[in-house]
């Protein structure tokens, strides 16, 4: 576990700090006492359950936030049948909220034949105010709610629940902190997210993210740099940079600095194999983080680089401050300066006001810039959002039947792009035993496609040379090559 402290040294009876992260630290060691008098009472540590819902920076958020409750001594379970369940929402799109709504009633009916049962919902959804009303009228056997901005003080607020018998209800509308060096429970030993930002500034017209994470705030080079060499200390060989739009890191900060200078400081740590990082947005993607990817030897061959579509009027409605001439030009420039990079993007299909011939603008650049793979998604009105109110909503039949061929083209040139490796030997990350056949291992390339060879689990976590000999379409079959040292 990462920041790991010793709670038996904690003074429980004391005034509780005022500074953070101290203060989450001093109610995990309270929240602690309600375990072991959970434990004198049932002859077992209660057990708890979590469920991430959305993205990467949701899945980084959770292992924080199971390394609480780990720390103060409760047993992880892969069962909603436990003492104490949290869910990490989403709210991008609204059919999220309505599975986290669906399961809600669920667990309802399993807190009635267990009153002592705890729930607790937390992330983006839980800033909306109209959920936590619904949550508080419709669902109100919810024991703990609080939002993206306060993730921080599970410890805090699970200790108020614990020392009243009401609901405690906690979301921030906003906030400028950031709090270093809480607790973190990776799910992989070898690999490791890293958020180096938190919020956005772009306002897309279809997005509700802006609404509910806020604001762009960055944290300090230093602070970043310091949790990449604690987790290369600890075995971690792989990161992933986070944010919602990576390019825009340091403009926040007293001494700006650029992501490009971030990346140049972050590949000097030794140990560090692999980096990776996500999402950039075309808007500004700097000549500078190009030349720094060219030149690097440990930054991944992928980027991802969403599209969204492929017409300039669309872009526009959607605010996407770019053209379609100009997102060309820029993967013209990627590929140039680095012709083995993957590029992948995101779609979407259906935008209020889309007609057949923006459709076609977007069919035009798939075929131009010749993406390794793409997330093709139709277009779904999200409430609290500009484009939820835009007049033109595209027809479901012309939207669906827009999307399969949208899909057939983006599989298409994928095949094409994503197997140009065949029959050559590539560095592979072995991740884990493959889940049809465990004499198999899977891993991935630099660019992020999948492989899966022969092998033992002794290789999990190692960077090992693979022959690809065959490629089925978005993945390889290889075998273990011979291996040079020092790997």
């Amino acid at each position: 576990m990462e920041n790991e402290i010793n709670l038996d040294k904690i003074d429980i009876n004391a005034e509780s700090p005022t500074e953070e992260p101290a203060r989450q630290y001093y109610f995990m060691a309270k929240c602690r006492e309600w375990v072991f008098e959970f434990e004198r009472k049932n002859g077992r540590r209660p057990c708890f359950f979590t469920q991430t819902f959305g993205c990467q920076m949701n899945a980084r958020d959770s292992e924080k936030l199971v390394a609480v409750l780990s720390g103060i001594g409760m047993v992880e379970t892969d069962s909603e049948d436990a003492d104490f369940v949290l869910y990490n929402t989403c709210t991008v799109r609204e059919n999220a909220n309505l599975r986290v709504y669906g399961r809600l009633g669920q667990l309802g009916v399993k807190k009635k034949k267990n009153p002592g049962m705890l729930i607790a919902l937390c992330g983006c959804m839980m800033q909306e105010k109209e959920v936590v009303d619904k949550l508080k009228r419709s669902y109100p056997f919810v024991d703990l709610i609080f939002g993206t901005h306060n993730i921080f003080q599970l410890a805090e607020l699970l200790y108020l629940r614990l020392s009243g018998k009401k609901p405690v209800i906690e979301v921030w509308d906003g906030t400028d902190k950031i709090v270093e060096n809480l607790p973190s429970e990776r799910k992989y030993p070898f690999k490791s997210g890293v958020n180096i930002m938190f919020g956005c500034n772009n306002f897309c017209s279809y997005c509700i993210v802006p609404y509910v994470r806020g604001r762009e705030r960055s944290r300090q080079p230093e602070e970043i740099i310091r949790e990449v060499e604690r987790l290369a200390a600890d075995g971690v060989v792989e990161i992933m940079l986070l944010g919602q739009n990576v390019n825009s890191y340091g403009k926040t900060l007293m001494h700006p600095i650029s992501f490009a200078e971030l990346l140049t400081q972050v590949e000097k740590v030794e140990g560090i194999k692999r980096i990776r990082f996500m999402t950039s947005h075309p808007k500004d993607l700097s000549d500078e983080l190009i030349a720094v990817m060219k030149a690097s030897k440990k930054i991944c061959p992928h980027l991802h680089l969403p599209l969204q579509s492929g017409s300039s009027r669309i872009l526009k409605a959607m605010n996407r401050k770019y053209t379609k001439e100009q997102y060309i030009a820029l993967a013209k420039k990627i590929k140039q300066a680095i012709p083995e990079i993957s590029l992948t993007t995101d779609i979407i299909v259906g935008f209020p006001g889309e007609t057949e011939e923006d459709f076609l603008e977007t069919m035009d650049v798939v075929g131009m810039v010749g993406f390794d793979s793409a997330f093709t998604f139709i277009y779904s009105k999200r409430t609290g959002t500009p484009a939820a109110v835009m007049e033109n909503q595209v027809p479901e039949d012309v939207v669906k039947e827009r999307f399969d061929r949208l899909l057939k083209k983006v599989q298409e040139t994928g095949a094409k792009v994503s197997g140009r490796q065949v029959h050559t030997v590539q560095e592979v990350l072995v991740e884990e035993v493959n889940d049809h056949d465990d004499r198999m291992m899977t891993g991935r390339l630099g660019n992020n496609t999948v492989v899966h060879f022969p092998g033992t689990k002794e290789l999990i976590g190692k960077i090992v040379r693979v022959s690809l000999d065959e490629f089925k379409g978005f993945y390889y079959l290889g075998n273990l090559a011979e291996q040079k040292k020092n790997r």
